[in-house]
């Protein structure tokens, strides 16, 4: 069982890096029920840190700005993201023969829970790219693919971490080597938005897809483009938790040259034309609301190592 506790101070550290959809399009939806997406997503450098060390039994320690909330609910102790990507890949390894000793995780939840960002997305893939490290091990990229997939829709992208263009349910993914770092604004009022609720409002689900991103790495340009598609459950977002539309409006009141929701909700960004603005942003949205969450980011580049 996962319990409250210090992070860890030796072992393998993995980061979880946010994951931001700038835009999300909905483009029809499976008879199994599931959506498909059309979606540019880029990683930020803010996020939560998950360190891993060797152990006589398995234990989930929490911490960081958010770890009291995770820990307080049922959902994300026992049937926390972390745990189950650790007894996949653990099963994965022990059918190849391999050693999967007992392994002590501490999680660092940086991120607000259920915000659309990716949190637990990121943790599981965080918690995959680890373990492999600690145990010494390796999987086939389809095999890995295939348990990220299990994990969640998000897990596939997250693995990556590097700016990309999802398509199906998450799991078609193409690289966006040409995209630039972005300075970047992230904003929740700390409500969680019931995703089901979200998609079960929308007006359609036969959307136009995404039209083809710009082939240079040009911050303008990129922007002019962005500003030419939206997230479609922004609206639906915005009637569940009026306090979306109130965020929105400060981040365009504080100078972003783009604001848009994440997923589905309730954080959304803002992005700014360098990271001195975006800090200056988050002091004053921080005075106006205090209790809200906010936070300057960069996005990595296409090109990053």
């Amino acid at each position: 069982m996962p319990s409250a506790g210090p992070v860890i101070s030796a072992g393998i550290v993995e980061k979880a890096p946010a994951k931001i959809n700038l835009a999300l399009h909905v483009t029809g939806r499976r008879d199994d029920g599931y959506h498909l997406l059309d979606s540019i997503v880029t990683f930020v450098e803010a996020g939560d840190r998950l360190t891993f060390a060797a152990a006589s039994e398995d234990s989930l320690a929490l911490s960081g700005r958010f770890g009291a909330t995770l820990a307080a609910d049922p959902k994300g102790t026992g049937d926390n993201l972390v745990t189950k990507a650790r007894d996949l890949l653990r099963e994965a390894l022990r059918a190849r023969g391999l050693e999967t000793p007992p392994v002590e995780i501490a999680l660092e939840k940086n991120l607000p829970i259920a915000s659309g960002i990716g949190g637990g997305s990121a943790d599981a893939a965080a918690t995959l790219r680890g373990l492999l490290r600690l145990w010494d091990a390796e999987l086939p990229a389809d095999e890995l693919a295939t348990i990220a997939l299990r994990l969640g829709a998000d897990v596939p992208m997250c693995l990556k971490s590097r700016p990309l263009r999802a398509g199906g349910v998450g799991e078609e993914i193409t690289p966006l080597s040409h995209m630039p770092s972005f300075a970047m604004v992230l904003a929740n009022p700390l409500k969680a938005v019931s995703t089901p609720e979200v998609f079960r409002r929308l007006d359609r689900r036969d959307n136009p897809p995404i039209s083809s991103p710009p082939q240079v790495a040009d911050r303008e340009a990129w922007i002019a483009w962005l500003s030419t598609l939206r997230n479609d459950l922004e609206a639906p977002a915005r009637a569940l938790i009026p306090e979306i539309g109130t965020l929105c409006d400060m981040l365009a009141e504080s100078g972003a040259d783009l604001v848009r929701m994440s997923g589905s909700g309730a954080t959304c960004f803002g992005l700014y034309g360098d990271y001195a603005a975006a800090e200056a942003a988050v002091r004053h949205l921080s005075q106006r609301q205090p209790h809200w969450y906010f936070e300057a980011t960069r996005t990595v580049a296409g090109d990053s190592p």
